[in-house]
């Protein structure tokens, strides 16, 4: 089974590159995301995408990070015997605070140098006029 997913969450410890047997390359990491009442589970990351892979390998242990990706839930057994929840993405997109900063820049850029990024900085930039024609099913 597996599920489409967001992940929210800080990268455990630095993503590794790896090669397969066939000589593809991959990145590999582990990433804590909050499970709710306090509690966080580890996600099991692994990218194939070249820009994620890059994304992943550009943070550092503690870095927030944003995963969207195909995920399998599964379990596994500690050491007392209980059954404890996993998580593994196959990451096909990595955001992070820096890539959409660079983002915002190339976009300001691109609009001239001193307009304002389309890209909003703030929830409330997403309330402009013509947002109520777009979710009623219309054209912006």
């Amino acid at each position: 089974m597996s599920i489409e997913a967001l992940i929210l969450g800080k990268l455990h410890q630095r993503a590794e590159q790896r090669t397969a047997r066939t000589g593809s390359a991959f990145v590999t990491a582990k990433v804590r995301a909050a499970a709710g009442e306090g509690e966080s589970i580890f996600v099991n990351v692994i990218a194939f995408s070249e820009s994620a892979g890059a994304a992943l390998l550009a943070l550092d242990a503690g870095d927030s990070v944003a995963l969207a990706g195909t995920l399998k839930p599964g379990a596994w057994t500690d050491r007392e015997g209980n059954a404890r929840p996993s998580l593994d993405i196959v990451a096909a997109q990595v955001l992070t605070t820096y890539g959409l900063k660079k983002k915002r820049q190339a976009v300001a850029q691109a609009q001239g140098g001193g307009a304002q990024p389309a890209v909003p900085d703030e929830p409330e930039d997403f309330g402009q006029a013509g947002d109520d024609a777009w979710l009623k099913g219309g054209t912006r």
